[in-house]
Protein backbone atom coordinates (compact mmCIF):
# COMPACT_ATOMS: atom_id res chain seq x y z
CA UNK A 1 0.00 0.00 0.00
CA UNK A 2 1.14 3.31 -0.91
CA UNK A 3 1.45 5.92 1.65
CA UNK A 4 -0.87 8.28 -0.46
CA UNK A 5 -3.11 5.47 -0.50
CA UNK A 6 -3.26 4.98 2.89
CA UNK A 7 -3.83 8.57 3.99
CA UNK A 8 -6.80 8.94 1.99
CA UNK A 9 -8.05 5.61 3.44
CA UNK A 10 -6.85 7.21 7.16
CA UNK A 11 -9.45 9.30 7.37
CA UNK A 12 -12.05 7.06 6.98
CA UNK A 13 -11.78 6.01 11.23
CA UNK A 14 -13.52 7.93 13.65
CA UNK A 15 -11.31 8.19 17.02
CA UNK A 16 -14.33 8.72 19.14
CA UNK A 17 -16.14 5.28 17.52
CA UNK A 18 -14.74 2.47 19.92
CA UNK A 19 -15.48 -0.95 19.99
CA UNK A 20 -18.61 -2.44 21.67
CA UNK A 21 -18.22 -2.79 25.30
CA UNK A 22 -15.20 -0.66 25.38
CA UNK A 23 -14.83 3.16 26.30
CA UNK A 24 -11.57 4.57 27.63
CA UNK A 25 -12.59 4.41 31.45
CA UNK A 26 -11.22 1.50 30.91
CA UNK A 27 -7.66 3.11 30.29
CA UNK A 28 -7.99 5.49 33.33
CA UNK A 29 -6.41 5.72 36.24
CA UNK A 30 -3.02 4.53 37.21
CA UNK A 31 -1.58 1.54 34.86
CA UNK A 32 1.85 -0.11 34.99
CA UNK A 33 4.52 1.29 32.48
CA UNK A 34 4.79 -0.98 29.92
CA UNK A 35 8.54 -2.64 30.78
CA UNK A 36 11.26 -2.52 27.63
CA UNK A 37 13.53 -5.98 27.51
CA UNK A 38 17.18 -4.70 27.48
CA UNK A 39 19.21 -5.14 23.92
CA UNK A 40 21.54 -7.29 24.31
CA UNK A 41 24.21 -7.71 21.56
CA UNK A 42 26.76 -9.63 20.62
CA UNK A 43 30.25 -8.47 22.43
CA UNK A 44 33.68 -8.23 20.51
CA UNK A 45 34.02 -12.25 20.13
CA UNK A 46 30.86 -12.59 18.89
CA UNK A 47 29.40 -13.78 22.05
CA UNK A 48 25.56 -13.42 23.52
CA UNK A 49 25.49 -14.85 27.41
CA UNK A 50 22.25 -15.94 28.58
CA UNK A 51 21.36 -17.45 32.12
CA UNK A 52 18.26 -19.87 32.76
CA UNK A 53 17.51 -18.72 36.32
CA UNK A 54 14.71 -18.42 39.20
CA UNK A 55 13.19 -15.22 40.43
CA UNK A 56 9.86 -13.63 41.86
CA UNK A 57 7.09 -11.17 39.61
CA UNK A 58 4.46 -9.59 40.91
CA UNK A 59 1.62 -10.54 38.14
CA UNK A 60 -1.71 -9.73 40.24
CA UNK A 61 -2.63 -7.93 43.73
CA UNK A 62 0.78 -7.44 44.75
CA UNK A 63 1.51 -11.35 45.52
CA UNK A 64 4.74 -12.19 44.66
CA UNK A 65 4.76 -15.16 41.86
CA UNK A 66 7.44 -17.20 41.38
CA UNK A 67 8.98 -17.01 37.79
CA UNK A 68 11.42 -18.03 35.60
CA UNK A 69 13.78 -16.06 33.19
CA UNK A 70 16.49 -15.25 31.55
CA UNK A 71 18.92 -12.76 32.26
CA UNK A 72 15.99 -12.11 35.26
CA UNK A 73 13.36 -12.83 36.72
CA UNK A 74 10.66 -12.98 33.99
CA UNK A 75 10.92 -13.38 30.36
CA UNK A 76 14.47 -12.38 28.94
CA UNK A 77 16.35 -9.96 26.78
CA UNK A 78 15.94 -9.08 23.29
CA UNK A 79 18.82 -10.66 21.64
CA UNK A 80 19.76 -8.05 18.41
CA UNK A 81 21.94 -9.77 15.58
CA UNK A 82 23.18 -8.58 12.14
CA UNK A 83 23.00 -10.30 9.22
CA UNK A 84 26.38 -11.80 7.72
CA UNK A 85 27.83 -11.96 11.20
CA UNK A 86 28.93 -15.02 13.67
CA UNK A 87 27.42 -15.71 16.90
CA UNK A 88 27.93 -17.64 20.00
CA UNK A 89 25.14 -17.49 21.68
CA UNK A 90 25.70 -19.35 25.13
CA UNK A 91 23.14 -20.82 27.90
CA UNK A 92 23.70 -21.33 31.13
CA UNK A 93 21.37 -23.52 32.99
CA UNK A 94 20.76 -22.06 36.96
CA UNK A 95 17.08 -23.52 36.96
CA UNK A 96 16.15 -26.74 39.38
CA UNK A 97 15.83 -28.91 35.88
CA UNK A 98 17.26 -29.52 32.51
CA UNK A 99 16.18 -27.06 29.94
CA UNK A 100 16.87 -26.40 26.59
CA UNK A 101 16.59 -23.21 23.82
CA UNK A 102 15.09 -23.47 21.23
CA UNK A 103 15.82 -20.45 18.40
CA UNK A 104 12.15 -20.04 16.70
CA UNK A 105 12.75 -18.92 13.30
CA UNK A 106 16.52 -18.46 12.36
CA UNK A 107 17.34 -20.80 9.65
CA UNK A 108 20.41 -22.47 10.87
CA UNK A 109 21.58 -25.88 11.35
CA UNK A 110 20.30 -28.37 13.38
CA UNK A 111 23.11 -28.96 16.24
CA UNK A 112 22.35 -24.98 16.87
CA UNK A 113 18.43 -25.03 16.59
CA UNK A 114 18.06 -26.37 20.38
CA UNK A 115 15.44 -28.92 19.89
CA UNK A 116 14.51 -31.32 22.60
CA UNK A 117 17.26 -33.26 21.97
CA UNK A 118 20.55 -30.62 22.98
CA UNK A 119 19.05 -30.73 26.66
CA UNK A 120 21.19 -28.50 29.22
CA UNK A 121 21.21 -30.11 32.68
CA UNK A 122 21.43 -27.99 35.62
CA UNK A 123 24.52 -26.22 36.37
CA UNK A 124 25.92 -26.64 32.83
CA UNK A 125 26.16 -24.55 29.74
CA UNK A 126 25.31 -25.45 26.14
CA UNK A 127 26.80 -23.32 22.97
CA UNK A 128 24.99 -22.70 19.67
CA UNK A 129 27.67 -21.14 16.83
CA UNK A 130 26.76 -19.66 13.63
CA UNK A 131 26.43 -17.41 10.76
CA UNK A 132 23.75 -15.46 10.72
CA UNK A 133 22.36 -15.89 7.11
CA UNK A 134 18.22 -14.55 6.79
CA UNK A 135 16.46 -11.32 5.98
CA UNK A 136 15.84 -8.72 8.97
CA UNK A 137 12.81 -10.86 10.81
CA UNK A 138 11.96 -10.67 14.90
CA UNK A 139 12.36 -14.05 15.97
CA UNK A 140 12.20 -15.44 19.36
CA UNK A 141 13.53 -18.27 21.77
CA UNK A 142 11.80 -20.19 24.33
CA UNK A 143 12.21 -23.96 25.76
CA UNK A 144 11.86 -27.15 23.74
CA UNK A 145 12.28 -29.61 26.39
CA UNK A 146 10.86 -32.96 25.75
CA UNK A 147 7.09 -32.93 27.05
CA UNK A 148 7.41 -29.93 29.26
CA UNK A 149 8.23 -27.01 26.84
CA UNK A 150 4.64 -26.41 27.92
CA UNK A 151 5.22 -25.97 31.60
CA UNK A 152 8.48 -24.29 30.94
CA UNK A 153 7.19 -21.23 29.08
CA UNK A 154 4.10 -21.30 31.17
CA UNK A 155 6.87 -20.32 33.98
CA UNK A 156 8.08 -17.92 32.32
CA UNK A 157 10.86 -18.62 29.88
CA UNK A 158 10.95 -16.62 26.01
CA UNK A 159 12.18 -13.36 24.65
CA UNK A 160 12.74 -11.90 21.22
CA UNK A 161 15.42 -11.82 18.56
CA UNK A 162 15.98 -8.96 15.94
CA UNK A 163 17.84 -9.60 12.50
CA UNK A 164 18.64 -6.59 11.11
CA UNK A 165 19.97 -6.02 7.62
CA UNK A 166 21.29 -3.38 5.25
CA UNK A 167 18.28 -3.28 3.16
CA UNK A 168 15.59 -2.90 6.26
CA UNK A 169 18.48 0.17 7.26
CA UNK A 170 17.90 1.46 4.38
CA UNK A 171 13.97 2.28 4.69
CA UNK A 172 13.89 4.62 7.10
CA UNK A 173 11.14 2.17 9.32
CA UNK A 174 10.88 3.19 12.98
CA UNK A 175 14.15 2.04 14.74
CA UNK A 176 14.45 3.58 18.12
CA UNK A 177 14.08 0.41 20.63
CA UNK A 178 11.55 1.14 22.91
CA UNK A 179 10.42 4.82 21.85
CA UNK A 180 9.01 4.43 18.31
CA UNK A 181 10.37 1.19 17.89
CA UNK A 182 8.03 -1.23 20.53
CA UNK A 183 8.16 -5.28 21.18
CA UNK A 184 4.80 -6.55 22.78
CA UNK A 185 5.02 -9.64 24.18
CA UNK A 186 1.64 -11.45 24.96
CA UNK A 187 0.93 -14.13 27.29
CA UNK A 188 -1.93 -14.97 29.15
CA UNK A 189 -1.40 -16.83 32.85
CA UNK A 190 -3.32 -18.88 35.12
CA UNK A 191 -2.57 -17.93 38.81
CA UNK A 192 -4.06 -20.00 42.11
CA UNK A 193 -5.11 -18.37 45.02
CA UNK A 194 -1.30 -17.62 46.46
CA UNK A 195 -0.68 -15.68 43.13
CA UNK A 196 1.80 -19.17 41.77
CA UNK A 197 1.37 -19.96 38.36
CA UNK A 198 -1.03 -22.97 38.31
CA UNK A 199 0.36 -24.94 35.51
CA UNK A 200 -1.05 -28.80 34.95
CA UNK A 201 -0.55 -30.89 32.21
CA UNK A 202 -4.23 -32.74 32.56
CA UNK A 203 -6.36 -34.01 30.44
CA UNK A 204 -7.82 -30.46 29.43
CA UNK A 205 -5.00 -29.21 28.69
CA UNK A 206 -3.65 -31.72 26.35
CA UNK A 207 -6.59 -31.55 24.54
CA UNK A 208 -7.27 -27.68 24.23
CA UNK A 209 -3.47 -26.60 25.38
CA UNK A 210 -3.42 -24.31 28.78
CA UNK A 211 -4.64 -21.17 29.06
CA UNK A 212 -5.49 -18.94 31.76
CA UNK A 213 -7.69 -15.78 32.88
CA UNK A 214 -4.86 -13.03 33.07
CA UNK A 215 -3.19 -11.27 29.91
CA UNK A 216 0.12 -9.93 30.11
CA UNK A 217 2.04 -7.93 27.89
CA UNK A 218 5.51 -7.80 28.62
CA UNK A 219 4.89 -9.48 31.66
CA UNK A 220 3.06 -6.63 33.02
CA UNK A 221 -1.03 -6.95 32.83
CA UNK A 222 -2.61 -3.54 31.12
CA UNK A 223 0.23 -1.35 30.41
CA UNK A 224 0.54 1.94 29.02
CA UNK A 225 3.61 3.57 27.30
CA UNK A 226 4.70 7.21 26.06
CA UNK A 227 5.04 7.09 22.15
CA UNK A 228 6.14 9.77 20.05
CA UNK A 229 3.70 11.14 16.84
CA UNK A 230 3.98 9.69 13.83
CA UNK A 231 4.44 5.78 12.50
CA UNK A 232 5.10 3.51 15.66
CA UNK A 233 6.52 0.41 14.65
CA UNK A 234 4.99 -2.75 17.25
CA UNK A 235 6.64 -5.90 17.34
CA UNK A 236 3.97 -8.13 18.30
CA UNK A 237 4.78 -11.71 19.90
CA UNK A 238 2.30 -14.32 20.20
CA UNK A 239 3.96 -16.37 23.27
CA UNK A 240 0.93 -18.07 24.66
CA UNK A 241 1.78 -21.83 25.15
CA UNK A 242 -2.09 -22.11 23.57
CA UNK A 243 -4.55 -19.03 23.00
CA UNK A 244 -4.69 -16.98 19.84
CA UNK A 245 -5.60 -13.57 19.63
CA UNK A 246 -7.58 -11.24 17.12
CA UNK A 247 -5.55 -7.47 17.67
CA UNK A 248 -7.42 -4.36 17.03
CA UNK A 249 -6.98 -0.68 17.56
CA UNK A 250 -9.56 0.49 20.06
CA UNK A 251 -10.77 3.84 17.63
CA UNK A 252 -10.79 1.16 14.62
CA UNK A 253 -7.82 2.74 13.63
CA UNK A 254 -5.65 0.76 10.47
CA UNK A 255 -2.77 -1.48 11.27
CA UNK A 256 -0.45 -1.43 8.43
CA UNK A 257 1.66 -5.07 8.73
CA UNK A 258 5.04 -4.67 7.41
CA UNK A 259 6.39 -8.34 8.44
CA UNK A 260 5.33 -11.74 9.57
CA UNK A 261 7.40 -14.31 11.07
CA UNK A 262 10.50 -14.23 8.96
CA UNK A 263 10.93 -11.06 7.48
CA UNK A 264 9.60 -8.21 5.55
CA UNK A 265 6.72 -8.23 3.19
CA UNK A 266 6.65 -6.81 -0.40
CA UNK A 267 4.49 -3.95 1.07
CA UNK A 268 2.53 -2.14 3.69
CA UNK A 269 -0.62 -4.44 3.79
CA UNK A 270 -3.54 -2.58 5.79
CA UNK A 271 -6.17 -4.11 7.79
CA UNK A 272 -8.40 -3.47 10.83
CA UNK A 273 -8.28 -7.02 12.82
CA UNK A 274 -5.14 -9.07 13.24
CA UNK A 275 -5.27 -12.16 14.06
CA UNK A 276 -2.20 -13.70 15.80
CA UNK A 277 -2.37 -18.27 16.50
CA UNK A 278 0.38 -18.79 19.53
CA UNK A 279 4.36 -18.59 18.68
CA UNK A 280 3.36 -16.22 15.24
CA UNK A 281 5.17 -12.98 15.02
CA UNK A 282 4.11 -9.56 12.96
CA UNK A 283 5.36 -6.07 12.76
CA UNK A 284 2.67 -3.15 12.66
CA UNK A 285 3.12 0.19 12.03
CA UNK A 286 0.37 2.53 13.86
CA UNK A 287 -0.08 6.27 13.09
CA UNK A 288 -0.26 8.65 16.12
CA UNK A 289 0.07 11.58 14.49
CA UNK A 290 -2.89 13.44 15.78
CA UNK A 291 -1.89 12.77 19.12
CA UNK A 292 -4.98 11.41 20.57
CA UNK A 293 -4.47 8.10 23.08
CA UNK A 294 -4.95 4.64 21.38
CA UNK A 295 -5.57 1.41 23.09
CA UNK A 296 -4.44 -1.80 21.22
CA UNK A 297 -6.99 -4.46 22.58
CA UNK A 298 -7.71 -8.21 21.50
CA UNK A 299 -11.12 -9.35 20.90
CA UNK A 300 -12.87 -12.34 21.37
CA UNK A 301 -11.87 -15.20 19.19
CA UNK A 302 -13.70 -19.04 18.37
CA UNK A 303 -10.71 -20.85 19.12
CA UNK A 304 -12.08 -23.35 21.64
CA UNK A 305 -11.86 -22.69 25.20
CA UNK A 306 -10.46 -19.24 24.84
CA UNK A 307 -13.40 -17.44 25.12
CA UNK A 308 -13.64 -17.84 28.85
CA UNK A 309 -14.60 -14.76 30.94
CA UNK A 310 -12.72 -12.36 31.26
CA UNK A 311 -12.02 -13.20 27.72
CA UNK A 312 -15.41 -12.96 26.46
CA UNK A 313 -15.03 -9.43 26.39
CA UNK A 314 -12.26 -7.12 24.53
CA UNK A 315 -8.86 -7.20 26.54
CA UNK A 316 -6.41 -4.50 26.77
CA UNK A 317 -2.95 -5.65 25.65
CA UNK A 318 -1.01 -2.00 24.94
CA UNK A 319 -2.22 1.84 25.77
CA UNK A 320 -0.33 3.83 23.50
CA UNK A 321 -0.06 7.79 25.01
CA UNK A 322 1.48 10.52 22.01
CA UNK A 323 4.13 13.05 23.54
CA UNK A 324 4.49 16.11 21.82
CA UNK A 325 7.39 14.55 20.68
CA UNK A 326 8.23 13.78 16.53
CA UNK A 327 9.07 10.04 15.20
CA UNK A 328 11.68 9.60 12.76
CA UNK A 329 9.95 6.59 11.05
CA UNK A 330 8.30 6.52 7.84
CA UNK A 331 6.15 4.48 5.78
CA UNK A 332 7.51 3.19 2.91
CA UNK A 333 5.90 2.06 -0.69
CA UNK A 334 8.01 -0.81 -0.97
CA UNK A 335 9.36 -3.21 1.45
CA UNK A 336 11.43 -6.53 0.54
CA UNK A 337 11.58 -8.02 -2.45
CA UNK A 338 10.31 -11.70 -2.21
CA UNK A 339 10.76 -14.08 -4.42
CA UNK A 340 8.36 -15.82 -7.25
CA UNK A 341 6.75 -18.79 -6.24
CA UNK A 342 8.08 -21.88 -8.26
CA UNK A 343 6.45 -24.31 -10.23
CA UNK A 344 4.19 -26.99 -8.47
CA UNK A 345 5.37 -29.41 -11.22
CA UNK A 346 7.86 -32.47 -10.45
CA UNK A 347 8.19 -31.05 -6.83
CA UNK A 348 8.12 -33.65 -3.41
CA UNK A 349 5.16 -33.39 -1.48
CA UNK A 350 4.80 -34.47 1.63
CA UNK A 351 1.46 -35.69 3.58
CA UNK A 352 1.18 -34.55 7.51
CA UNK A 353 -2.21 -35.56 9.31
CA UNK A 354 -2.88 -34.47 12.48
CA UNK A 355 -4.96 -36.16 15.03
CA UNK A 356 -5.85 -36.53 18.36
CA UNK A 357 -7.15 -39.55 20.34
CA UNK A 358 -10.76 -39.53 20.45
CA UNK A 359 -11.07 -40.18 24.16
CA UNK A 360 -9.17 -37.57 25.39
CA UNK A 361 -10.78 -35.32 22.84
CA UNK A 362 -13.90 -36.24 24.64
CA UNK A 363 -12.70 -36.38 27.97
CA UNK A 364 -10.99 -32.75 27.68
CA UNK A 365 -13.91 -31.08 26.42
CA UNK A 366 -16.27 -32.39 29.02
CA UNK A 367 -13.78 -30.90 31.78
CA UNK A 368 -13.83 -28.14 29.96
CA UNK A 369 -18.02 -27.21 30.34
CA UNK A 370 -18.01 -29.35 33.12
CA UNK A 371 -15.79 -26.03 34.61
CA UNK A 372 -16.70 -23.67 32.62
CA UNK A 373 -20.31 -24.02 31.47
CA UNK A 374 -21.52 -24.46 27.89
CA UNK A 375 -20.31 -20.63 26.90
CA UNK A 376 -16.30 -22.18 26.91
CA UNK A 377 -17.39 -23.98 23.50
CA UNK A 378 -17.05 -21.34 21.75
CA UNK A 379 -16.02 -22.12 17.77
CA UNK A 380 -17.47 -25.60 18.06
CA UNK A 381 -21.34 -24.85 16.41
CA UNK A 382 -18.56 -23.28 13.63
CA UNK A 383 -16.03 -25.94 13.28
CA UNK A 384 -19.26 -28.22 12.76
CA UNK A 385 -20.71 -25.93 10.30
CA UNK A 386 -17.64 -25.81 8.27
CA UNK A 387 -17.25 -29.92 8.04
CA UNK A 388 -14.81 -30.14 10.96
CA UNK A 389 -16.80 -32.58 13.27
CA UNK A 390 -16.65 -35.13 10.46
CA UNK A 391 -14.12 -37.87 11.02
CA UNK A 392 -12.56 -39.27 7.55
CA UNK A 393 -12.88 -42.58 7.06
CA UNK A 394 -9.76 -45.47 7.61
CA UNK A 395 -9.61 -45.04 3.84
CA UNK A 396 -9.34 -41.31 3.96
CA UNK A 397 -6.54 -41.28 6.46
CA UNK A 398 -4.41 -44.07 4.73
CA UNK A 399 -4.32 -41.91 1.59
CA UNK A 400 -3.64 -38.73 3.59
CA UNK A 401 -0.37 -40.20 5.02
CA UNK A 402 1.98 -41.79 2.49
CA UNK A 403 2.74 -45.52 3.54
CA UNK A 404 2.04 -45.20 7.13
CA UNK A 405 -0.10 -47.41 8.32
CA UNK A 406 -2.95 -46.32 9.94
CA UNK A 407 -4.07 -48.72 11.58
CA UNK A 408 -0.99 -48.90 13.80
CA UNK A 409 -2.31 -45.77 15.13
CA UNK A 410 -1.34 -45.85 19.11
CA UNK A 411 -4.25 -45.39 21.64
CA UNK A 412 -6.79 -45.22 18.58
CA UNK A 413 -9.62 -47.28 18.06
CA UNK A 414 -10.38 -46.87 13.92
CA UNK A 415 -13.92 -47.94 14.47
CA UNK A 416 -14.36 -45.38 17.03
CA UNK A 417 -12.66 -42.55 15.17
CA UNK A 418 -14.83 -43.18 12.29
CA UNK A 419 -17.96 -43.06 14.46
CA UNK A 420 -17.34 -39.37 15.30
CA UNK A 421 -19.07 -37.90 12.32
CA UNK A 422 -20.31 -34.84 13.75
CA UNK A 423 -19.58 -33.56 17.84
CA UNK A 424 -22.04 -33.12 20.02
CA UNK A 425 -22.07 -31.92 23.45
CA UNK A 426 -25.44 -32.87 24.03
CA UNK A 427 -25.60 -34.99 27.63
CA UNK A 428 -21.97 -33.92 28.81
CA UNK A 429 -22.54 -32.71 32.21
CA UNK A 430 -26.20 -31.44 31.56
CA UNK A 431 -25.03 -28.99 29.33
CA UNK A 432 -27.26 -28.54 26.08
CA UNK A 433 -25.65 -26.66 23.27
CA UNK A 434 -27.62 -24.24 20.89
CA UNK A 435 -27.44 -25.54 17.60
CA UNK A 436 -25.28 -28.62 17.76
CA UNK A 437 -28.61 -30.99 17.64
CA UNK A 438 -27.94 -34.30 15.75
CA UNK A 439 -24.68 -34.13 16.35
CA UNK A 440 -22.98 -36.86 18.77
CA UNK A 441 -19.87 -37.26 20.09
CA UNK A 442 -18.69 -40.53 21.86
CA UNK A 443 -18.46 -40.51 25.76
CA UNK A 444 -15.25 -40.86 26.74
CA UNK A 445 -13.55 -44.57 28.22
CA UNK A 446 -13.38 -44.66 31.86
CA UNK A 447 -9.91 -45.68 31.54
CA UNK A 448 -7.26 -42.70 32.15
CA UNK A 449 -5.58 -41.84 28.87
CA UNK A 450 -1.89 -41.83 28.64
CA UNK A 451 -1.55 -38.03 27.80
CA UNK A 452 2.11 -37.90 26.60
CA UNK A 453 0.46 -40.27 23.76
CA UNK A 454 -2.91 -38.52 23.26
CA UNK A 455 -1.90 -36.22 20.12
CA UNK A 456 -0.35 -37.67 16.45
CA UNK A 457 1.35 -36.82 13.33
CA UNK A 458 0.55 -39.43 10.66
CA UNK A 459 -0.45 -41.91 13.24
CA UNK A 460 2.34 -41.41 15.39
CA UNK A 461 3.34 -39.85 18.48
CA UNK A 462 6.46 -38.04 18.52
CA UNK A 463 9.91 -40.32 18.89
CA UNK A 464 12.95 -38.76 20.25
CA UNK A 465 14.93 -41.65 19.17
CA UNK A 466 14.00 -42.29 15.67
CA UNK A 467 13.59 -39.34 12.97
CA UNK A 468 10.40 -39.46 10.72
CA UNK A 469 12.03 -38.69 7.16
CA UNK A 470 15.22 -37.27 5.30
CA UNK A 471 14.82 -34.04 3.26
CA UNK A 472 17.49 -32.98 0.77
CA UNK A 473 19.40 -29.65 1.13
CA UNK A 474 18.44 -26.50 -1.19
CA UNK A 475 15.38 -28.34 -2.39
CA UNK A 476 11.95 -27.26 -3.12
CA UNK A 477 9.06 -29.43 -1.38
CA UNK A 478 5.42 -28.70 -0.84
CA UNK A 479 3.95 -30.14 2.58
CA UNK A 480 0.39 -30.46 2.74
CA UNK A 481 -0.76 -30.64 6.67
CA UNK A 482 -4.18 -31.88 7.05
CA UNK A 483 -6.42 -31.28 9.89
CA UNK A 484 -9.54 -32.29 8.32
CA UNK A 485 -11.80 -34.63 10.92
CA UNK A 486 -10.11 -32.65 14.24
CA UNK A 487 -12.38 -29.56 14.95
CA UNK A 488 -9.20 -28.05 17.30
CA UNK A 489 -6.99 -24.97 15.76
CA UNK A 490 -3.38 -26.27 14.92
CA UNK A 491 -0.58 -23.74 14.61
CA UNK A 492 1.59 -25.76 12.78
CA UNK A 493 5.77 -24.84 12.88
CA UNK A 494 8.73 -26.43 11.01
CA UNK A 495 11.84 -25.58 12.28
CA UNK A 496 14.86 -24.51 10.22
CA UNK A 497 13.15 -22.56 7.36
CA UNK A 498 11.45 -19.80 6.29
CA UNK A 499 8.48 -21.13 4.02
CA UNK A 500 6.07 -19.68 1.89
CA UNK A 501 2.29 -20.37 2.15
CA UNK A 502 0.68 -22.15 -0.90
CA UNK A 503 -3.22 -22.45 0.52
CA UNK A 504 -4.43 -21.83 4.56
CA UNK A 505 -7.06 -24.68 5.57
CA UNK A 506 -8.19 -24.65 2.00
CA UNK A 507 -8.13 -20.72 0.98
CA UNK A 508 -5.36 -18.43 -0.40
CA UNK A 509 -3.22 -17.19 2.01
CA UNK A 510 -4.40 -13.69 3.27
CA UNK A 511 -2.46 -10.28 1.79
CA UNK A 512 -0.21 -10.35 5.26
CA UNK A 513 0.42 -14.00 5.33
CA UNK A 514 1.80 -14.33 1.77
CA UNK A 515 5.69 -13.51 3.63
CA UNK A 516 8.27 -15.67 4.81
CA UNK A 517 6.33 -17.84 7.23
CA UNK A 518 7.62 -20.56 10.05
CA UNK A 519 3.89 -21.27 11.43
CA UNK A 520 0.57 -22.26 9.23
CA UNK A 521 -2.93 -22.48 10.72
CA UNK A 522 -4.40 -25.82 10.41
CA UNK A 523 -7.94 -25.65 11.52
CA UNK A 524 -10.34 -28.47 10.23
CA UNK A 525 -8.94 -28.67 6.78
CA UNK A 526 -5.85 -28.65 4.51
CA UNK A 527 -2.87 -26.10 3.86
CA UNK A 528 0.43 -26.43 1.99
CA UNK A 529 3.34 -24.35 2.44
CA UNK A 530 6.22 -24.21 -0.14
CA UNK A 531 9.66 -25.13 2.42
CA UNK A 532 13.51 -25.23 1.50
CA UNK A 533 15.69 -26.03 3.86
CA UNK A 534 19.62 -24.74 3.14
CA UNK A 535 21.42 -25.91 6.81
CA UNK A 536 21.81 -29.53 7.65
CA UNK A 537 20.02 -31.87 10.36
CA UNK A 538 21.82 -34.90 11.68
CA UNK A 539 20.32 -37.55 13.65
CA UNK A 540 21.97 -36.16 16.59
CA UNK A 541 19.98 -32.75 16.13
CA UNK A 542 17.28 -33.66 14.01
CA UNK A 543 14.73 -30.54 13.10
CA UNK A 544 11.44 -30.90 14.19
CA UNK A 545 7.58 -30.15 13.04
CA UNK A 546 4.96 -29.48 15.29
CA UNK A 547 1.93 -27.98 16.58
CA UNK A 548 2.80 -24.95 18.77
CA UNK A 549 -0.06 -25.40 21.22
CA UNK A 550 2.56 -26.41 23.48
CA UNK A 551 0.66 -29.00 25.00
CA UNK A 552 0.08 -30.76 21.82
CA UNK A 553 3.57 -30.76 21.46
CA UNK A 554 3.90 -32.02 25.34
CA UNK A 555 1.66 -34.79 24.85
CA UNK A 556 2.85 -36.33 20.94
CA UNK A 557 1.55 -34.04 18.13
CA UNK A 558 5.51 -33.52 16.55
CA UNK A 559 7.68 -35.11 14.27
CA UNK A 560 11.17 -34.86 13.40
CA UNK A 561 13.56 -35.48 10.51
CA UNK A 562 16.70 -35.51 8.51
CA UNK A 563 18.83 -32.78 5.94
CA UNK A 564 21.07 -33.66 4.07
CA UNK A 565 23.19 -33.43 0.91
CA UNK A 566 21.03 -31.82 -1.64
CA UNK A 567 19.74 -31.89 -4.97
Amino acid sequence: MRRRDFLKLSTAFSAGLLYPFWSQAATSGLRPKLPIPALLKPDSQGMIELIAGQGQSVLRNNLKTATWGYNGALLGPALQLQRNSKVTLQVNNRLPDPTTVHWHGLEIPGRADGGPQALIAPGTQWQASFTVDQPAATCWFHPHVHQISGQQVARGLGGMILIEDQESAALSLSATWGVDDIPVIMQDKKLDANGQIDYQLDVMAAALGWFGDLLLTNGVHAPQHAVPRGWIRLRLLNASNARSYRLVASDHRPLLVIGSDGGLLSEPVQVHELPMMAGERFEVLVNTEDGKPLDLLTLPVSQMGMSVAPFDQPQLVLSLIPTTDKARGKLPDALAKLPALPERKGLMVRKFKLSMDPNVDALGMKALTDKYGAQAMAGMDQAIHQGHGAMPSANTQSSSTQGHDMQKMEGHDMQNMQNMSGHNMQGMSGHNMPGMEGHTMPMPDADAPDLHRANFINGQVFDMKTPAFTVKRDVDEVWQISGEGDMMLHPFHIHGTQFRILSENGKPPAEHRRGWKDIVSVEGALSEVLVRFRHEADAAHPYMAHCHILEHEDTGMMTSFLVEGGA
